[in-house]
């Protein structure tokens, strides 16, 4: 039996999983994906709603629904305010473009496809695999459900079925085998369901055909690209049994261990996991009646850009594909060699390993400076003089959250590693600006602000007194490492104050608008192509760092 955490309400009768659940991710929560399993499980209390929309596919699937449901054409779609509800201004503008760009897509894989027969026609009850029984099992359950997200057709007479799962930018040709897989299943068993979202999935009283074949087309917004898995229903049984997939739904619902990440967010239990900080009043603000969110530092610095930017790029997840610029790929190349060195069990210091030719994620140009950066860090590598006895841990993500703000604290640090019983944080940078003072890093910085903090709050545990925060600065004509005492009162006090003053306009913010600044400027930003008030900013953006 599921033991159902404190403070939720509902039961674990229906286990409905999709295929994303079953995508291998080593950061996933086990236990949080046997409680997504479960959606008959909630929270205590009405979720409040949220003042914008969230889900970037949403405005994308109204205005597709008007065309291919309705009889519409895109123009008129368009026109009606309906299929934008809660919508930004550049999030109606990329789901216009999008459902362009995946109209045209269908037209030419129908086109190729008119030899074969009639159009496939959409299909709107959902497939549901659906295996109801008699009296709950051990697990508690008495219905288990099998998903797909996307959108649907079959032909008339449903020998053929396909699903279109869209990606928000290139098509993803990554997607592992149980979870395509996983997909073919439910195109082959599913029966189409009314999918009620907090009660079991009720089958409808349809003829029902087994197809002869299943299709799965991936198919990228950003460009129109399509990829197809064509099987028969005999090669999709035989695909279905070698992935695993009922190995991998069984290890799903019977998840129990807790993995703090990302996941954590979303998650009806997070207010009473223990495998989470809880540390009220970290971030100094006040909750508001909205869905819980996640924060990271990256979310600040984008939301301090711009407002638009940051809820189109860090929630609704859209970029237009540009490159990035020098000094993002440069900082990135540097980290990913510098934690590559850092994950040697052995503790070789830097200093004593032969500098790299390059780095593979750079051009020619860029190898110069990036190459003098990872020399100068020879003077501050941590594996001088350290003890095979203490931790190193690149990329150490930490998790926290406040309840008095509800919201999900996620920094991904640099660097973790134990000092003589003390933890210590070091955060590294790459940069060719100016100089900063002291007084000013975490201003510039703020992962340092919450890095004081999550210190002070002991979330790294070892010895507080030995423990504390530092910053590596590497310049290809020098470098700089600063330390802050996370248990000095003025360095605690500078912290929570940096913190709140970046983290206000985030908190209380209902509507996202844009916000171009003439220093930051709009014409290098992600998501320019569909930001009317970016266009007509017209100020050219520098190599930020």
């Amino acid at each position: 039996m599921f033991p159902k955490p404190p403070g939720t309400t509902g039961d674990g009768r229906v286990l409905r999983v999709g295929p994303a659940l079953l995508r291998p991710e080593p950061d996933a929560c086990p236990l949080g994906r046997a409680l997504r399993a479960r959606p008959l499980i909630k929270a205590a209390g009405r979720l409040p709603a949220k003042p914008v929309e969230d889900f970037s596919f949403n405005p994308l699937f109204a205005l597709l629904d008007a065309v291919e449901c309705e009889g519409r054409s895109l123009e008129e779609a368009a026109a009606d305010s309906a299929n934008f509800r809660k919508c930004t201004p550049v999030h109606i503008a990329w789901a216009r473009e999008a459902a362009a760009i995946y109209l045209a897509a269908r037209t030419a894989v129908e086109a190729r496809r008119s030899a074969e027969g009639a159009p496939l026609r959409r299909v709107i009850p959902a497939w549901v695999v659906v295996d109801a029984l008699k009296q709950p099992d051990a697990r508690g359950a008495t219905q288990y459900e099998q998903t797909v997200w996307g959108r649907q057709y079959a032909s008339e007479d449903g020998a053929v079925r396909e699903i279109w799962i869209p990606s928000l930018g290139t098509v993803k040709s990554d997607r592992p085998d149980v979870e395509i897989a996983a997909v073919a299943d439910v195109l082959l068993n599913g029966v189409p369901s009314r999918t009620p979202f907090d009660a079991p999935a009720i089958p409808l009283p349809w003829p029902r055909t087994r197809p002869q074949r299943v299709r799965i087309v991936g198919v990228g917004l950003l460009d129109g690209t399509t990829e197809v898995v064509d099987w028969t229903a005999e090669e999709a049984e035989r695909r279905v049994q070698e992935a695993g997939v009922e190995t991998a739904l069984v290890a799903v619902v019977e998840g129990r261990d807790a993995r703090p990440g990302r996941d954590c967010v979303r998650c009806a239990a997070l207010p009473v996991c223990r495998a989470v900080p809880q540390v009220p009043g970290l971030l100094g603000v006040d909750a508001v009646p909205r869905k819980r969110r996640g924060l990271s530092v990256t979310d600040l610095r984008v939301y301090g850009d711009c407002p638009e930017r940051y809820h189109t790029t860090r929630v609704l997840k859209l970029r237009d594909g540009r490159a990035e610029n020098t000094a993002i790929r440069r900082g990135r190349a540097v980290d990913a060699w510098l934690n590559a060195r850092h994950a040697d069990p052995a503790h070789t210091p830097c200093r004593v390993v032969p500098l790299p030719d390059g780095l593979p994620e750079l051009e020619d140009a860029e190898q110069p400076e990036a190459l003098a950066m990872i020399r100068r860090h020879r003077a501050h590598c941590p594996f001088d003089g350290m003890p095979d006895r203490e931790a190193v841990q690149p990329q150490r993500r930490l998790v926290a959250y406040d309840s008095r703000a509800d919201v999900l604290v996620v920094a991904d640090c640099d660097l973790v590693y134990s000092d003589r019983g003390g933890m210590v944080v070091r955060e590294t940078k790459t940069t060719t600006g100016s100089y900063i003072p002291p007084d000013g890093l975490m201003s510039r910085y703020p992962q340092l602000a919450l890095a004081v903090l999550l210190v002070r709050q002991g979330i790294l545990g070892g010895d507080e007194r030995r423990s504390r925060v530092e910053l590596e600065i590497l310049r290809p004509d020098g470098s700089r490492l600063e330390e802050l005492d996370p248990h000095d009162p003025r360095t605690v006090a500078r912290a929570r104050a940096e913190l709140q003053t970046s983290i206000a306009g985030w908190a209380a913010d209902r509507s996202y608008l844009a916000q171009p600044r003439p220093e930051t400027g709009c014409a290098s930003c992600e998501v320019h192509r569909w930001c009317a008030t970016g266009r007509l900013n017209g100020v050219h953006r520098g190599d930020a760092e």
